[in-house]
């Protein structure tokens, strides 16, 4: 199942409990984290997201690439998550580990990833981030998938040299297969003259990656998906569960949009 297939998908993020690896890891092994995880693919199946995006959210504070027991428990939670889906997965590795991401989701059928730094350089709160494009084109040929890489355009929680503009042409031709816009942090808002910059300079699909909600899709009107966290959560608080209502709400909105475009 392929992602950007569908006209103006809506991608519901699950985040998941601390990993091994992470600081706040509770020893406990999967079996907890996974079924969090699986209820909350419950709700937002059941309200209607056209996929589902698998993030490490709970390892903060984050390492610049993840720590193996980081990967292999995240390996084996998406693919019990993969076994139950009836939408298309994808995985982002926190803080920019685009290539565990991408073994991930070769190894367990998910369909796309997000790379936070794909090109370029980031400045973060883990420090200077580089882009690992070629690499990451390098692993897809050789692994012989078709996963499809979403890469973000100064991505939030980071500073960046360049202006919006200049970003988006190095991140286009590095050749991802879609670019996602942010707000400066979880929840934040982007603005719609971002999305018009990058769309100038791109013909790739363009996402809108946070602070999206029910209220806010209408001042998209020409992102091509959008990918949405906070917002789906019980009173819109990023640790509580996802609520089927909220999921709704969006799903609706974003109906509404595809059907005035």
């Amino acid at each position: 199942m392929k992602l950007l297939a569908t006209s103006k998908p809506f991608v519901g993020m699950i985040h998941l409990a601390p990993l091994a690896g992470s600081p706040a890891y509770a020893r406990r092994g999967t079996k907890q984290i996974l079924d969090a995880a699986l209820r909350d693919q419950r709700a937002l199946e059941g309200g209607g997201v056209d996929a589902v995006l698998i993030e490490n959210f709970g390892d903060t504070p984050f390492a610049k690439t993840a720590p193996r027991e980081t990967i292999a428990m995240m390996t084996a939670i998406v693919l019990r998550l993969a076994d139950a889906a009836h939408v298309p997965l994808g995985v982002n590795v926190l803080r920019n580990d685009g290539v565990a991401a991408l073994a991930i989701a070769a190894a367990c059928g998910a369909s796309f990833i997000r790379v936070n730094v794909f090109a370029g350089v980031a400045f973060t709160d883990q420090g200077v981030i580089e882009g690992e494009a070629r690499e990451l084109l390098r692993l897809r040929r050789d692994l012989g998938t078709e996963v499809e890489i979403l890469a973000d355009v100064h991505v939030k929680h980071a500073a960046h040299l360049t202006r919006l503009d200049q970003a988006a042409v190095d991140v286009d031709r590095n050749q991802p297969d879609a670019l996602i816009v942010t707000g400066i942090g979880t929840g934040f808002r982007a603005t719609a003259d971002d999305l018009e910059t990058v769309k100038a300079v791109t013909q790739r699909p363009v996402f809108i990656g946070s602070g999206i909600t029910a209220e806010t899709v209408a001042q998209y009107r020409r992102a091509d998906g959008f990918i949405v966290g906070t917002a789906l959560k019980q009173g819109g608080q990023i640790e509580a569960r996802v609520d089927v209502a909220r999921v709704r709400a969006v799903a609706g909105a974003i109906a509404a949009s595809r059907a005035g475009s």
